[in-house]
């Protein structure tokens, strides 16, 4: 069984896009995405360990299990369409980790987008909640970003199910120390920032410049963290859409390069 959710099945895409939730989310989370990008576009949605499809599974609290997770499902669909990742928050770290991963086994994703998660060196973990607060404290610091579930205080069983999960993830988050300094990846990279987003501050997103030796790009909107949701979506969907046509070359056909194994 698939651990992606795929809105649309097609058999000569013109891009394959996976996209990664953020911290507490699932592939839901992006559903809405969807809808507005290129019709010949094949979208994979993750779902990480402990929701959606995945909900049987324990939720993982390392990142490198993550990534590590994240790669072996990405990698049978690294054929047949050029190969492009994109995250937010918590999800902007595994696509910048999961194209890493694939390069070092030999395959190159197109495009790397990131959204919401400062450059490897540059986070700002202080601004994170504590993955051990009291619930109220936890729900009220997630409330500050937005991007709640609407159903959250409705059904306190679920709620109780997402505040688990967000605490998997968060300790993940904590626990992340990249080398700032690694060999930069052969992708391109995009960066969406917000001018409001307290949790990835303007300051924090310009230098994952330094973590590609390609073409790098900066979007920026008004809001917080989650600025692209409601009525921004399709305008935020249509960003990236050029975004990820920019990076790929004339003519670019659907097999994606293959780089040389640097293990």
């Amino acid at each position: 069984m698939s651990n992606f959710v795929r809105p649309r099945r097609l058999d000569a895409p013109a891009v394959r896009l996976v996209a990664f939730h953020h911290a507490g989310g699932s592939a839901a989370s992006w559903f809405p995405l969807t809808r507005h990008l290129p019709a010949d576009w094949d979208v994979l949605l993750l779902d990480l360990p402990g929701r959606g499809k995945r909900h049987t599974e324990p939720a993982l609290e390392s990142m490198d299990e993550i990534v590590a997770t994240a790669t072996e499902d990405v990698l049978p669909w690294a054929q047949g369409a050029p190969l492009v990742l994109f995250g937010h928050s918590l999800g902007a770290i595994v696509a910048h980790e999961t194209a890493r991963a694939l390069e070092q086994r030999g395959v190159r994703p197109r495009w790397v987008g990131v959204s919401g998660r400062g450059a490897p060196g540059h986070e700002v973990l202080t601004r994170l909640p504590d993955p051990g607060s009291e619930d109220a404290e936890l729900l009220a610091r997630l409330r500050e970003m937005g991007g709640m579930p609407q159903q959250l205080d409705a059904v306190p069983d679920f709620r109780d199910r997402f505040l688990r999960l967000v605490r998997s993830d968060l300790r993940a988050v904590a626990g992340y120390r990249p080398d700032a300094h690694r060999t930069p990846m052969a992708a391109p990279v995009t960066v969406f920032a917000a001018t409001h987003d307290s949790w990835a501050p303007m300051v924090a997103m310009s230098p994952w410049a330094r973590q590609t030796r390609s073409r790098f790009t900066e979007r920026v909107y008004p809001g917080g963290h989650f600025h692209f949701l409601g009525d921004a979506f399709g305008a935020f969907a249509g960003d990236l859409a050029v975004e990820v046509r920019a990076a790929l070359p004339p003519g670019a056909h659907a097999s994606p390069d293959l780089v040389r194994s640097s293990t």
